[in-house]
């Protein structure tokens, strides 16, 4: 990670590298098996998944910020949004991002970006309206950290890496098997093909959601240490998860395939989220932010 004044986190570090691995390695997986089963089309699965990859690396976090309803706004349109990311950034001695605002009564952040020079932290107007200064401030610290972690690039292409591997499969099945629809082994490879299709989509799933819970525990750590105030953190915590529940649910649903990357995961009332959350639990959260109040000796 570049240098910045935010807690490092080894544990974090690990898990990013780990994540990478396994899901890198079920990519190729996927790409070779497509290779295998339809010679014919090889050249196309080659084609489409190399350039998959290179889209996903260099234009993803603008297509999460873009599906997001992230609007990049200046100083003179929102000065206490910039003001409290000037702050930070000085505070933390890192690149100021660029700052955005996303239209929704939903209160969250986020951050986008592959690397500090083109980051993006958004907060929506739902959050600016319902935070005090300081809870904002332990907010921002909190997708800072992200940024200068470097962890939402990995949660970015991460994310991506199990739907590419279901348009390159499509892709190669609608170019290559439907040729040979009177093959005997058509229908073998359709299969196999469908299967491993399966697997890593749900393993990639299991394994991103895994990193996201322990990179939210280490951002609302390095937002406290670096603020020195994890009791405004814990507030906008409390605050923005129990605003959730007065939210539209129409609201809600829009929100929740986003919330990997969102500060506080929303959750609509029918929602079974729940049980594969991305985040740790509010009391998991509170409940280290109390420990490291206690550290730094205050209440």
């Amino acid at each position: 990670m570049a240098r910045t004044r935010f807690a490092p986190d080894r544990g974090l570090t690990s898990r990013m590298v780990t994540t990478m691995f396994f899901i890198g390695l079920l990519y190729v997986v996927v790409v070779g098996a497509l290779v295998v089963l339809l010679k014919g089309a090889w050249i196309v699965v080659l084609l489409i998944s190399g350039a998959m990859f290179v889209a996903q690396f260099w234009f993803s976090d603008r297509i999460a910020a873009f599906s997001m309803g992230a609007r990049e706004v200046t100083p003179e349109q929102a000065p206490e949004l910039h003001g409290a990311v000037d702050r930070l950034c000085a505070l933390a001695d890192m690149p100021k991002p660029r700052v955005a605002v996303a239209e929704s009564d939903v209160p969250n952040a986020f951050a986008t970006g592959r690397n500090q020079k083109n980051a993006m932290v958004c907060a929506t107007t739902g959050l600016l309206r319902r935070l005090e200064p300081e809870e904002l401030e332990g907010v921002l610290a909190h997708e800072l950290s992200h940024v200068a972690h470097r962890d939402v690039a990995v949660m970015t292409i991460a994310s991506f890496l199990g739907v590419l591997a279901g348009i390159i499969t499509r892709a190669a099945l609608w170019s290559g098997v439907g040729r040979n629809s009177r093959d005997n082994n058509a229908a073998i490879a359709v299969l196999v093909v469908t299967l491993v299709s399966a697997v890593v989509y749900a393993v990639s799933f299991l394994l991103t959601r895994l990193l996201s819970r322990y990179r939210e525990l280490s951002a609302d750590r390095a937002a406290a240490i670096l603020t020195g105030r994890p009791s405004a953190l814990a507030a906008a915590l409390t605050k923005v998860t129990g605003q959730m529940a007065q939210i539209p649910t129409r609201d809600l649903r829009k929100a929740e395939p986003f919330n990997a990357f969102f500060f506080a995961p929303a959750f609509s009332k029918e929602s079974f989220g729940r049980l594969l959350s991305s985040h740790p639990t509010l009391e998991q959260r509170l409940e280290q932010l109390g420990r490291i109040s206690a550290q730094l000796g205050r209440p």
